[in-house]
This record gives C-alpha cells, sequence and structure tokens, in this order.
C-alpha cells in the first residue's frame, strides 16, 4: 500500500461523500435509545443495520449476546502480513430525544441544515456516536472499493450500552479476550480542538461514583421539640462535605493524591501553547475565571489534577411551604476525578472511612457505589500516536493538538486493565455539537474530513514496525 493508492481513496472519499451521508441518515433513523426497555427492539435493529454493513465490506462478524445489548464484533484481515492489528471501539446506542419539545426537528428524523460552517446533520446520535463511528466505517468502505484490501488488519467492537455506563463490557471483554487481542486500539469517540485543527485525546480521568447517607435519629423530629437537643443529620452531613478541602482546594481525604504524576515541563509547555480563553471560557457560565490550585491552570486543573465534587445533597423536607422537622438522614452523591496512577478502590475505600471517622456518636452510614474506572494516559512517544497525528496531518493544515479531557470513558480503561492495549483516541466533534442536548448536530466538513483522515490514518498504522 502507497500513498498513491491513498490519493486514490481520498478521492474516492470526496467522489462519493454523498452516499456515506446518506447512510448515516438511515442508521439515525433507528431510534437506538438504550436506557429505555421499550427501544430494544430497535437497539437490536441498529446493530444488524450495521452487521450488514460490514457483511457487504466482508468483514467476518457476529453480534455477541451479553447480559444487556449485544455487542457486534467484526473482524478483516489485511494482505500485508507484517502490519499490525488495530481494534476500532465504538458504541451504536444513544441517548434519549427528550425533551422533544426542545428540539427544532424530530430527534429520529435527520435532516441537513445550514451551518456557519457549512453543512450540518441534525438528529440524535448524529455526533455521538453514530456519526463519529461513521467516520472509520467510510474509511474502511473506501480502501476496500480502491485497493480491495486494507493497510492494516482490523477488529471492531460496537456496543450497544455506552450511554448507560457500559454495564456489560467489562465482563464481555473479559469472556472474550482471546479473539479481541490487538495492537492497539482506536476510539472515535472525542472531539477537536477546533473545526481547523484536530486533535488526539492522549489523558481521560478516572472516576469514583458513590451515594453517601448518613442516619441520626429513628424518624423525622419536630424541630420544636427537639431542636438544639439533638444534631441534625443535614448539619452533620454539611459540616463533613465542608472538612473535604481545605483553604487551598486540596483534597483531605487519606493518601488522596498517591499515584497522583507530577506534570513535566513539556507537558505544561505543549498546554500552555494551546492558549487557552479563560475569559470566554468561563464567562459563557456566568463566571470571571477558574477558582481551583491557583498553582495551576485551568487546563491543568480540569485534565490533569484530581477532583472531588459534591454532586447533590438532599434530607428533609423539599416541598413547597414549610415544615418545621428536623430529617432522620440526609444524602449526597459524590464523585471523584482520578489521574495517573491514584486507585479507585483505595480512593472509594478511604472515602467511606472520611466520612465514617466524622460521623456523630448514635450516627450510622451507608454508601453505594455507582462505578469506578481507571485513568488512562496514553505515552506521547508512542509510535501510534505518531501514525494517528501523521494520518490527520495528511489532511489539516493546522498541526494535531495533543489534549486531554477532564471527562472519563470508562471502556477506555476497561480495555487497558483487561485487553492490555493503550487507546489513540481519534475524534471529530465539536464543542457545540450538543451531545446529550435538543438539536445534537455533526458537521459535514467533520464527518468528510473524519473519513479522510481514518483512511490516513490506516496506512500510517500499516508503516509501524
Amino acid at each position: 500500500m502507497t500513498s498513491s493508492n491513498l490519493e486514490a481513496v481520498s478521492k474516492h472519499i470526496d467522489a462519493n461523500f454523498d452516499q456515506s451521508v446518506d447512510r448515516l441518515i438511515d442508521w439515525l433513523k433507528i431510534p437506538s435509545v438504550s436506557t429505555d426497555p421499550q427501544f430494544d427492539a430497535e437497539v437490536l435493529r441498529a446493530a444488524k443495520w450495521m452487521q450488514d454493513q460490514l457483511n457487504d465490506l466482508q468483514f467476518e462478524t457476529k453480534l455477541i449476546e451479553t447480559a444487556g445489548h449485544p455487542v457486534l464484533y467484526a473482524e478483516r484481515k489485511s494482505s500485508n502480513k507484517d502490519a499490525p492489528t488495530a481494534l476500532y471501539y465504538g458504541h451504536y446506542d444513544v441517548q434519549p430525544g427528550d425533551p422533544f419539545e426542545l428540539w427544532e426537528t424530530s430527534p429520529f428524523e435527520p435532516v441537513i441544515a445550514d451551518s456557519k460552517y457549512g453543512k450540518k446533520i441534525v438528529a440524535r446520535g448524529a455526533e455521538d456516536d453514530k456519526g463519529q463511528l461513521m467516520t472509520f466505517i467510510e474509511a474502511f468502505r473506501a480502501w476496500i472499493n480502491v485497493a480491495g484490501d486494507l493497510p492494516c488488519n482490523v477488529k471492531i467492537m460496537l456496543e450497544g450500552e455506552e450511554e448507560t455506563g457500559s454495564p456489560s463490557l467489562e465482563a464481555f471483554l473479559k469472556e472474550n479476550k482471546g479473539i479481541l487481542g490487538a495492537d492497539v486500539c482506536i476510539v472515535c469517540d472525542t472531539g477537536m480542538w477546533d473545526i481547523d485543527t484536530p486533535a488526539i485525546t492522549y489523558s481521560l480521568r478516572g472516576l469514583v461514583d458513590a451515594t453517601i447517607t448518613i442516619t441520626g435519629p429513628n424518624r423525622d423530629l419536630h424541630s420544636g421539640m427537639y431542636g438544639g437537643s439533638v444534631v441534625n443529620p443535614l448539619h452533620a452531613l454539611s459540616s463533613i462535605v465542608a472538612d473535604l478541602h481545605d483553604q487551598n482546594g486540596l483534597i483531605q481525604i487519606k493518601d488522596f493524591y498517591e499515584g497522583v504524576p507530577q506534570l513535566s515541563n513539556s507537558e505544561r509547555a505543549e498546554l500552555a501553547d494551546l492558549k487557552h480563553d479563560d475569559a470566554t471560557y468561563f464567562g459563557e457560565i456566568g463566571l470571571s475565571g477558574p477558582a481551583g490550585e491557583p498553582q495551576f491552570t485551568s487546563l491543568e486543573q480540569m485534565w490533569m489534577r484530581p477532583t472531588c465534587d459534591l454532586n447533590g445533597m438532599w434530607g428533609g423536607y423539599t416541598g413547597e411551604g414549610h415544615k418545621t422537622v428536623i430529617a432522620a438522614q440526609a444524602s449526597l452523591k459524590l464523585s471523584c476525578r482520578l489521574v495517573g496512577d491514584q486507585d479507585p478502590h483505595a480512593i472509594l475505600k478511604n472515602l467511606e472511612l472520611f466520612f465514617q471517622e466524622r460521623l456523630p456518636t448514635d450516627f450510622t452510614m451507608t454508601l453505594k457505589n455507582h462505578g469506578m474506572g481507571v485513568a488512562v494516559k496514553l505515552p506521547v512517544d508512542s509510535p501510534y500516536l505518531k501514525a494517528a497525528r501523521d494520518g490527520l496531518e495528511e489532511v489539516y493544515d493546522n498541526p494535531t493538538k495533543l489534549i486531554g479531557t477532564g471527562g472519563s470513558i470508562p471502556a477506555v480503561g476497561q480495555i487497558r486493565e483487561t485487553l492490555g492495549i493503550d487507546s489513540v483516541m481519534v475524534g471529530f466533534g465539536l464543542d457545540d455539537d450538543n451531545v446529550h442536548s435538543p438539536n445534537e448536530k455533526y458537521e459535514l466538513t467533520c464527518l468528510q474530513r473524519g473519513i479522510q483522515s481514518h483512511a490516513a490514518i490506516l496506512e500510517k498504522l500499516s508503516e509501524i514496525k
């Protein structure tokens, strides 16, 4: 496979782009909402639709059952016997369309509309993740149609439960480890720096997610009869929460910072080179600027530092009017974002200990774990990262940015832990794509350049020895 093949593939992509858009529209019409059982048949239909596409491209495919929705697995070998194997990951399920009244068009009736960048496709799943996923599917199609082959060996794993937290994925990976072996995983569920600047997401924060409830008296109490003579659970929980951070924002949970790496000068320089506009970024949410650890920039705070945030807190009477009650219980939801080698199991254990040690006399506590995941960071000298970067720069005039994300993609951590392979996260979403919101969209420019990019990345991967 030579660059002349790539040139022909690129021309084929442009000449047949309208058909690529038509295929995406057909897929977007299927309401594959994984969170609602009434859509179970549609989720399966979306998986089978893609299976038919891959069968037509002469992939070996199978739908593999899980405890929830099935995983679509596909494989096609290259005639280049020395080529590496890339495992492509994405998801075919989507968020619900609600609230429908805030959509300008029906979420599952895709439309092409004008945008500031040209044209966009508007539908639920247009960006997350059907449009993103189609960038590499259509790249495969172009290579096969032009060259009759793929530059490297390709495996595909598409799950149907990402929007519900991937509850079946860990077991699936363990049970199917034998067929999933690869040199690298390619993930498409991420974004660009801007419309003309591609990005590779090389770090993701891990996660600990929990609900904590403390209980004092055995029933709600009249505040006139008992007020002042008992510890109010809402007061007690508020006091514990206030202890989570010191005056400089440092988290006070035991051993919390074990495994947090020091940022290298080169990393800090690369982040600084992104020239993040704090005034605009925070101004859009009504704030004047960042307020985290003062020795770190906002991007360092959001991508490279751990957090502990309250996500909700409740107890007592919260209805209309007033009820003078001392609640028996108080509850909160809390999440920690993790970096480096922080151990989520140890964090969860010490989080529980932090609250237990501060409970008032006679109080009890329960903690419910909603899930956890490790942080992931791709080495910047990875040959697979370089191949992706070289491929992107075949398509874009602007150099590729290496970025982090403050969020978590649990599948990436599970793939690393179970399969032992790193993930290169190359996506073509934009910040204003309204992911998970009404009027979700995907720019056709991003779709077309994304297909071109994955076609080029395939060739660059094949050159790794």
